[in-house]
């Protein structure tokens, strides 16, 4: 399994912008062939995908997030980032961010709050 650590989360107001990173790291990682994505669990709800990238870098985002957030990657410095725009109050989640390749169990971050609010 590879580690994750999210940063980048914070308190913003409504509208405001922030950007998620979250690097990878382990002994032996082939972080490019990971398939990565950021998820986020609001309190009393179930968790739910944001933003996923592939390897090759096919992207795909929750429909309430869609034209505000951006995901990317970049591979030489084993990071995966989410740029979110435009947030709104129903933002305010605890993001996770996830990796994913055939044959290993997905790995998972700590997660990084982040608050929408004025």
């Amino acid at each position: 399994q590879v580690q994750l650590v999210e940063s980048g989360g914070g308190l913003v107001q409504p509208g405001g912008s922030l950007r998620l990173s979250c690097v990878a790291s382990g002994t032996g990682i082939a972080f490019n062939i990971y398939s990565m994505g950021w998820y986020r669990q609001a309190p009393g709800k179930q968790r739910e995908l944001v933003a996923a990238i592939s390897s090759g870098r096919t992207t795909n985002y929750a429909d309430s997030v869609k034209g505000r957030f951006t995901i990317s990657r970049d591979n030489a410095k084993n990071t995966v980032y989410l740029q979110m725009k435009s947030l709104k109050p129903e933002d305010t989640a605890v993001y996770y961010c996830n990796g994913r390749v055939a044959g290993l169990s997905d790995s998972w971050g700590q997660g990084t709050q982040v608050t929408v609010s004025s």
